[in-house]
């Protein structure tokens, strides 16, 4: 392996190895129902989104901080107005949200049987710890994978320290993922390789432009163009 240009590779989890947007935006849609009668759908998505950028520093990502940022919006909509049943209601769907199934990607569990035990797997999400955990098992990926990381945060900083703890460093690392502002810019700025796998749901805060002028940045269409792209690339 000390002749291969990479060694370690992470992988996103949400959006990169299962479903996970789609049932938010199923979950902000009942929402919007819940608060039609005093604004319009558009208009809560807005304030919802408003509710989310400012709570990030608070709750982080999650269906823990969704769901507060919720109630924080019908508050907010309806000026302290929201019927108690709307507020059970909104708890509801956050709970929903924490039990939905877990739905697999195509590609990702072939893709992953390809790679392991020729290279050193590493789950790197965002996220709550419980739900993450929890979808990790259902999905039925976890023995894949030789470490676990769940992280408040993908920065730069956050992938020297994974990839310099469970490998040689960034230099010798790849992150996969579907979110360019997590898991490709700061894995190249750290000095991985970034490999971006669009998702059609790609949250609207995780957008930022590809960085198509890195040298090691790559973008494939599904997983599973992994392995040979992993097996073809060059120092």
């Amino acid at each position: 392996m000390s002749n291969r240009p990479v060694s370690v590779i992470g992988f996103d989890a949400d959006d990169t190895l299962w479903q996970n947007e789609q049932y938010y935006k199923l979950t902000e849609s009942h929402f919007r129902g819940l608060l039609s009668e005093f604004a319009e759908g558009e208009h809560v998505s807005e304030r919802l989104l408003e509710a989310e950028k400012r709570n990030l520093a608070h709750y982080g990502f999650g269906i823990k901080g969704f769901t507060l940022s919720m109630i924080e919006t019908a508050l907010e909509i309806t000026e302290g107005r929201a019927p108690s049943s709307v507020i059970s209601e909104i708890l509801a769907i956050g709970r929903d949200l924490l039990s939905h199934p877990v739905e697999c990607l195509p590609h990702a569990r072939d893709a992953l049987e390809a790679l392991s035990g020729k290279y050193f797997l590493v789950l790197i999400t965002k996220g709550d710890l419980f739900d993450q955990e929890r979808k990790l098992a259902q999905s039925g990926l976890g023995d894949y994978f030789d470490a676990v990381e769940i992280v408040s945060d993908k920065t730069a900083t956050t992938y020297r320290r994974i990839f310099g703890k469970h490998g040689e460093g960034p230099e010798r690392a790849m992150m996969i993922g579907n979110s360019l502002k997590s898991d490709i810019v700061p894995a190249i700025a750290a000095g991985a390789w970034g490999v971006f796998v669009p998702h059609e749901l790609t949250w609207v805060l995780e957008h930022v432009d590809k960085p198509e002028e890195a040298p090691r940045f790559r973008e494939i269409p599904d997983l599973g163009h992994v392995p040979d792209l992993v097996a073809n690339l060059q120092h």
